[in-house]
């Protein structure tokens, strides 16, 4: 019998292709529009993995091509450092503008999530003259030393890899659903919060600390979401001790929570802000933003890179932000938001295999379970859920410690009739998956 396309290019990846990187389908796409994808043998899919969080404002969004082919008439590569070039410095700008707090900031570019985090780590750590940086358990910050020393799960993240850069300490994160401490919110007095203070008891002195770098909503970790109260009081912590407070903004900002940036759920003002994925509208991009004394602490030379804030994806990002607000693309992600909340909320009662939903905007999550009242996590039953949602023709992640949570990352210039096909197959699936 002869081959698909796709077999044909899956038999090639496995020969010439490192197993590292690995596949979480066995796609070979060929192109992509909006919230479709179509593959080399003409499958289509309907995508609710947006890229892992890279799509917000959906594939190949014409205004961001264009933008593209632009500045590929003008110039491809100067290197910032040998040649300025307006887009980076007005995209600077609006990002100053755009991130919250009532004071002065500067930004720097960088290519990935993973990059923006080391910057940020070492604008803190050369501002305070200090070492340490605190992180937290489910977190998931990057693959390079710093960035995997910061990320909780050991594998596949971790495993193999060590030993790991020095100075970093793990306090619990706010998981209501399976609370640390083993308490019931809103009675607990968030003393998941208190866990900061209580480090600088048992393991590093708040002197030695630069940093405290929190996702407001973690991602891999499995779209856990804290309490309303939570980020305030572990600000006032931060503020307390002269500790900055670094928000990973990777996968939740540009939009994807329903603001433009999660951690303004909360009204917070972060010293530090990283943003990377969909900021680029397929882009390599990320940009690290902060207070304008720290951001002008480390000397001329001290940050930067070779491809960094590349005029190709700063001209990108400037269309997104053009979508995002001029089109009314925040908008759309909050209206998303209250459509998934819905549907899955229904799903949740209807199913007893989804133990907890939650997220913000169309950033939601389920949490799959074998016992609602053990919470044991249902791994399997969330891995035969991606198969069998794959062969019917969505794209969906997991996430979680433990692989267990279902979580939706769709474009928000998806369709209606897009998105109720797509979550008709997942209840489809569901329903298959639990019977």
């Amino acid at each position: 019998m002869t081959a698909t396309k796709s077999e044909y290019f899956q038999n090639l990846r496995q020969e010439h292709v490192a197993q590292g990187p690995s596949n979480i389908t066995p796609a070979i796409i060929q192109s992509a529009s909006g919230a479709v994808m179509v593959d080399v043998d003409g499958k289509e899919f309907i995508d609710f993995a947006g890229g892992i969080g890279v799509n917000n404002v959906g594939h190949a969004h014409p205004k961001v091509v264009k933008a593209i082919k632009d500045q590929a008439d003008r110039f491809l590569h100067t290197c910032f450092h040998v040649g300025m070039y307006d887009s980076y410095i007005e995209l600077a700008a609006r990002l100053n503008e755009l991130v919250p707090g009532n004071f002065a900031k500067k930004t720097m570019f960088a290519n990935s999530g993973a990059e923006a985090v080391e910057n940020a780590v070492k604008v803190a750590r050369y501002a305070t003259k200090r070492p340490a940086v605190i992180a937290f358990d489910n977190a998931f910050h990057g693959r390079t030393l710093m960035t995997m020393t910061l990320t909780s799960k050991t594998n596949p993240y971790k495993k193999g890899f060590g030993p790991f850069a020095p100075e970093v300490y793990r306090i619990p994160y706010a998981y209501c659903y399976r609370c640390p401490l083993g308490l019931s919110y809103p009675n607990c007095g968030i003393a998941c919060a208190n866990c900061l203070e209580q480090a600088f008891v048992t393991s590093v002195d708040p002197e030695s600390v630069a940093a405290v770098i929190a996702e407001p909503i973690q991602g891999e970790g499995g779209f856990v979401t804290p309490p309303p109260e939570y980020f305030p009081k572990l600000s006032e912590i931060c503020k307390k001790y002269d500790i900055l407070l670094i928000i990973d903004e990777v996968q939740t900002g540009a939009g994807r929570t329903g603001n433009f940036l999660a951690i303004e759920h909360w009204g917070v003002e972060p010293d530090i802000v990283t943003q990377a994925k969909s900021l680029g509208g397929g882009m390599p991009l990320s940009a690290v933003t902060g207070r304008r004394e720290l951001m002008d602490a480390p000397h001329p030379g001290g940050l930067g890179g070779t491809y960094s804030g590349n005029p190709l994806s700063c001209q990108a990002a400037l269309a997104v932000l053009n979508i995002l607000f001029e089109d009314n693309l925040i908008q759309r992600s909050r209206q998303l938001g209250e459509i998934l909340a819905k549907r899955f909320k229904a799903l949740q009662d209807t199913y007893e295999i989804i133990g907890d939903v939650r997220g913000k905007g169309p950033m939601l999550a389920l949490e799959l379970v074998k016992d609602r009242q053990t919470k044991e996590p249902a791994t399997q039953d969330a891995k035969n859920l991606v198969k069998v949602c794959y062969d019917k023709g969505l794209v969906l992640l997991s996430c979680g410690n433990a692989g267990n949570v279902i979580r939706t990352l769709m474009p928000f210039v998806i369709t209606d009739e897009q998105l109720d096909k797509g979550l008709s197959i997942l209840e489809e699936s569901l329903s298959e998956i639990e019977h």
